[in-house]
């Protein structure tokens, strides 16, 4: 009965979240579903086990959910994005269109840019270069999603992303883990997902299909909004508020700041903290361990700094600073209650009678830990739809097991950090995935018409991408 809870309540959660419902309001209920039907007590569950492992989770990453939307918001209004974007398709041309959308796509996005916030200019721009072109309308997605979603989020050494920080307190590691795996990650699913696209234009371009205009404005429903929240780091619904400028700066100030975000996360984490003498911070006072949390910091550091530096640099380009900072603030509401609160239902699920179950296994998986590990943020991310939330929720239960593992196997923490952040970036991407529908609905496009073409270049490149890191994290370690 224990196990059939947990699987009835976390089908329950995930159908319905598909549905649109919030999921704020949710994981509660599904939580004490699955402690009603287990017969655990209710009340303690929901105030003392869900709470904790909610307010766990905000604790940790509110701060890097705060700048990171900050920096998004400014990003945009003070035109940076839009002024990345254009440069490099200008200097890329329009024969190289697919080159030029997925670059763009993902400098920004490694600059530490959410992805719902370069949607908005990303789509546009591609719009009209698919259009001189006379590319299909249907393979924008595909193409901005293998940029956008891909390597830059899971893969690339440095990357900001929320998802590249998740396993990091857990494993006591940086966003720079495993580098040299990393990359190779990347350049994987590049070339994949470029050969892919080259593939299907070609394609196109052979049956005689050009482009089709569907242009207007897009209307972001309140269904997909949620869903949207789920996966990603930035509320859609404040990319209208605050103010934007009426000029883009130069190419140079517009990547400033994502230089600075690159450059100080690299010093900070890997050169200057590292030597500060941290022993002034006892544990017994703050009850943590200051070196799980060296990368946070360094994150947030980066981020700060290149906020301060983007205000500098386009400070005249933002019409209203102030409107700008709230909707940057604003936006980091929603999406970390949401993932938080899948997070609590998982904490719930993590103390119940049956779940020993399930951990026993899913960590004897055979393979060892790599592929147990492999396996649980796959199946995880998969049935969530988010990469956070499913990374999260499969940490917090297991991470201390599978660091126990790593030090019994002879495993460095970095291959673990690396192999968790990839794997949680394949299935997530599954058509129920916010991140899809969103830039799905933006892109005016449907699953019929364009999902397919996502599935080779948001999931399919980076399944392989990750078969090459485990071969080579399995033979030669982590580098």
């Amino acid at each position: 009965m224990g196990l059939f809870a947990i699987l009835i309540s976390l089908g329950l959660l995930m159908w319905l979240a598909y549905r649109g419902w919030s999921v704020l309001m949710l994981s509660p209920a599904a939580a004490l579903l699955a402690a009603a039907l287990s017969g655990e007590p209710l009340l303690i569950n929901w105030t003392q086990t869900f709470m904790v492992g909610t307010a766990r989770f905000v604790t940790q990453w509110f701060p890097l959910f705060l700048l990171g939307g900050i920096f998004g918001k400014l990003m945009d209004d003070s035109g940076s994005i839009t002024s990345i974007a254009n440069y490099l398709t200008q200097k890329l041309g329009v024969k190289r269109t697919m080159l030029a959308v997925v670059l763009a796509s993902a400098v920004v996005t490694y600059g530490g840019v959410s992805v719902f916030v370069a949607f908005f200019v990303l789509v546009p721009m591609t719009r009209e270069m698919f259009k001189a072109a006379n590319i299909p309308a249907r393979l924008m997605p595909a193409a901005i999603g293998l940029g956008a979603f891909t390597f830059t989020m899971s893969a690339m050494p440095g990357t900001p992303s929320t998802n590249n920080a998740i396993p990091m307190p857990y494993f006591g590691t940086t966003t720079f883990a495993a580098p040299g795996l990393g990359i190779i990650a990347s350049i994987v699913t590049l070339i994949f997902g470029l050969w892919w696209l080259a593939r299907v234009e070609a394609k196109a371009r052979a049956a005689g299909e050009g482009y089709v205009d569907d242009s207007g404005v897009p209307v972001i429903e309140e269904k997909t909004r949620e869903q949207a929240t789920l996966s990603g780091d930035f509320d859609p619904a404040e990319l209208d508020h605050g103010k934007r400028g009426s000029s883009h700066p130069p190419f140079f100030f517009a990547a400033l700041p994502l230089l600075v975000v690159i450059v100080v996360n690299f010093m900070m984490a890997l050169v200057i903290l590292p030597r500060i003498d941290f022993s002034f911070i006892s544990f017994e006072r703050w009850g943590v361990n200051v070196n799980g949390l060296l990368g946070v910091w360094a994150v947030l550091i980066a981020l700060f700094a290149a906020i301060v530096t983007l205000i500098i640099v386009n400070y005249q380009r933002l019409p209203n600073l102030r409107e700008s900072l709230d909707a940057g603030a604003n936006s980091s509401v929603l999406p970390i209650m949401t993932v938080a609160s899948l997070v609590g239902f998982g904490a719930v699920i993590a103390t119940l009678p049956a779940f020993a179950t399930v951990r026993d296994a899913v960590l004897q998986i055979p393979g060892g830990p790599l592929v147990s590990l492999i396996v649980a943020m796959n199946a995880l991310a998969a049935l969530t739809g988010t990469a956070s939330g499913g990374m999260a929720i499969a940490l917090n239960a297991l991470g201390a097991e599978y660091m126990r593992l790593a030090g019994e196997y002879g495993i460095n923490p970095e291959l673990m950090h690396r192999l968790t952040t990839i794997s949680a970036g394949t299935l997530d991407a599954l058509p129920h995935n916010g991140t899809v529908l969103l830039l799905l609905q933006i892109s005016k496009q449907t699953h019929a018409k364009s999902y397919g073409d996502m599935v080779m270049t948001v999931i399919v490149s980076v399944i392989i991408s990750l078969a090459v890191v485990f071969a080579l994290g399995s033979t030669f370690g982590s580098f």
